[in-house]
């Protein structure tokens, strides 16, 4: 499979995503201590475990860039 490499546009682009999806994590993560209601929590704990997985799928992205 042949790689293609991004613009730079492109690059500032998937990094301003990844951090928006950093904080997202940082924010979830301490939302949590605080939600006593179980359906919040569970819908917290799966935004904080998909904002983790996009922001691996991005840094690998950044680092084949």
């Amino acid at each position: 499979m042949a790689t293609k490499d991004i613009a730079m546009h492109e690059k500032l682009e998937v990094h301003e995503v990844l951090l928006f999806k950093t904080s997202c994590v940082k924010k979830g993560t301490a939302m949590l201590e605080l939600v006593e209601d179980k359906d919040l929590k569970k819908i917290l704990e799966e935004d904080v475990e998909a904002s983790t997985n996009a922001v691996k799928k991005l840094s690998k992205i950044l680092e084949k860039a």
